[in-house]
C-alpha cells in the first residue's frame, strides 16, 4: 500500500540533503570542538559553518545563533533566561497567548507555580489570533518577557508579531517568538525584525532530529539553562551535535539555494504547500459535518485543521491509517492519549473532534487526492457504524 504523509507538521521526513551531508560526515573521525587537535580544529570549523548557513537562513548574525537540541530546549532556555533577567530588574510579569505550544506553556507555568513570576494569558478569537489591543494593554512596566509564537503548531494562524514588538520596546520588554511552524516555509528575518528570542527545530522541516537553535539578539546576556563547560560561548552547556548542525546547515543551504534570489526555493516551496492545503480546504469543504478551523487567509502555509461533528478522532485516525494516510488529531504533544486541545478550547471551538494535516517539502497532489477520497469513506463508516 502507498503511504500518504500529511504530518509534516509534527515532524518532516528527512530531506535527501541531510542525509547525504550526515552520511558523509559520520564515516569521519570527528572529535570535540573545543580542542585544539587536528580532529577538534576540523569539528569547530564545520559547527562554524553549519552555524553560518543558519544564521543566513533565520536572517541572524551567525554569532546570535545557539544550537540546542530542538526547540523545545531553546524554548526553555529562551523562557529560563529571560525570566532570571527579568527578576534581577525586578521585573516579574510574563505574557503569553492561550494558544502557545506546551513547550512555552508549561516553562512558564512551572516558574509560576515556584513563585518566581506573575502570568497574564491573551485571549484570542475564534480564528486563533490574539487581539492587539489586549496584548498592549496587558504588558506593562514590570513585564519581562512576551511570548507570542509565529504561526500556530494546530491551526496554522499567524500572529501580528510586529504589534507585540512595538509592546516590547515601548516598556523594555523582551520577544520570544516560537518559529517553529515558520522556519523554513516563510522568511524569517531575525534582526531585520527586531526579535530578541527566536526559537526554532530543524525536524520541522526536513532536518533531522536533536538539533535545533535559540537566536538571541546581539548584546543580550542571559543566564544558560544547562550549565557546564564554556560550549556555545558559555550559552549553553554540552558537547554540541556537530552531525545534526551540519545536516540542518544543508537543508537550509538547500531552501536558501535559488537562482535568482536567495529566498526563491524556500518560496516556491512555501507556494507550493499553500496550494495543496488549499486543495484541501476546498475538498473537505463538500463533506458533511467537517468544519475548517483557523484564519481563512494569515495562516502558515502547511496547516490545515477541521473539526468533524460527532466523531471522535481515534477512529479518523485508524481508518485514515487503514488507507495509507497518516495525519493527527488532538493536543499536539499528547497524541497517545488524544486529550482535548488547549488550542482548540481557548479559541472556543470543539477541542475532542479535531483533525489536522500538513504537508511538506515531499508532499504531492497524491496526498491530497487520497485524502479527499479517504476522509470521507472514513466519515460516513464510522457515522453508519454510530447509527446502528
Amino acid at each position: 500500500m502507498t503511504r500518504h504523509y500529511l504530518d509534516h507538521a509534527s515532524t518532516s521526513p528527512l530531506r535527501p540533503e541531510a542525509v547525504a551531508a550526515m552520511t558523509k560526515l559520520m564515516a569521519q573521525p570527528l572529535g570535540d570542538p573545543g580542542r585544539i587537535h587536528t580532529e577538534g580544529m576540523g569539528a569547530r570549523v564545520l559547527l562554524e559553518q553549519a552555524r553560518e548557513s543558519v544564521a543566513e537562513l533565520l536572517g541572524a548574525r551567525s554569532r546570535e545563533v545557539v544550537f540546542t537540541s530542538g526547540a523545545t530546549e531553546a524554548i526553555a532556555a529562551g523562557v529560563w533566561g529571560a525570566v532570571q533577567r527579568g527578576i534581577d530588574d525586578d521585573r516579574r510579569h510574563v505574557v503569553l497567548s492561550a494558544v502557545e505550544h506546551s513547550a512555552v506553556r508549561l516553562s512558564i507555568e512551572a516558574l509560576e507555580a515556584a513563585g518566581e513570576i506573575e502570568v497574564s494569558v491573551l485571549s484570542v478569537d475564534a480564528t486563533g489570533r490574539i487581539d492587539a489591543d489586549e496584548m498592549a494593554a496587558t504588558v506593562r512596566h514590570d513585564t519581562s518577557l512576551v511570548a507570542v509564537q509565529s504561526a500556530n503548531h494546530e491551526v496554522g494562524t499567524v500572529q501580528p508579531l510586529d504589534a507585540v514588538r512595538e509592546a516590547c520596546e515601548r516598556v523594555g520588554a523582551l520577544q520570544l517568538v516560537d518559529a517553529s511552524q515558520s522556519v523554513g516555509r516563510e522568511v524569517t528575518a531575525f534582526v531585520a525584525d527586531g526579535y530578541d528570542l527566536l526559537a526554532m527545530g530543524a525536524h520541522k522541516f526536513g532536518g533531522p532530529t536533536g538539533v535545533g537553535a535559540l537566536c538571541i539578539r546581539r548584546g543580550l546576556r542571559l543566564e544558560p539553562l544547562l550549565r557546564g563547560a564554556d560550549q556555545e560561548r558559555a550559552r549553553r552547556g554540552g558537547l554540541e551535535n556537530v552531525v545534526a548542525a551540519v545536516g540542518l546547515a544543508a537543508v537550509a543551504d538547500h531552501l536558501r539555494a535559488g537562482p535568482d534570489d536567495v529566498h526563491q526555493r524556500r518560496l516556491m516551496e512555501s507556494a507550493e504547500q499553500r496550494r495543496l492545503t488549499d486543495r484541501l480546504l476546498a475538498g473537505l469543504a463538500g463533506v458533511d459535518g467537517v468544519h475548517p478551523v483557523g484564519h481563512p487567509s494569515v495562516r502558515a502555509p502547511h496547516i490545515v485543521c477541521v473539526t468533524i461533528d460527532g466523531i471522535e478522532p481515534q477512529g479518523v485516525l485508524l481508518g485514515l491509517d487503514q488507507r495509507g494516510i497518516a495525519a493527527h488529531a488532538g493536543s499536539a504533544c499528547a497524541s497517545a492519549d488524544l486529550e482535548p486541545s488547549p488550542v482548540l478550547q481557548a479559541m472556543g471551538v470543539d477541542a475532542h473532534r479535531s483533525l489536522r494535516l500538513s504537508v511538506g517539502w515531499s508532499s504531492t497532489d497524491a496526498d491530497v487526492d487520497a485524502v479527499l477520497v479517504g476522509l470521507p469513506e472514513v466519515v460516513a463508516a464510522l457515522r453508519a457504524l454510530g447509527s446502528t
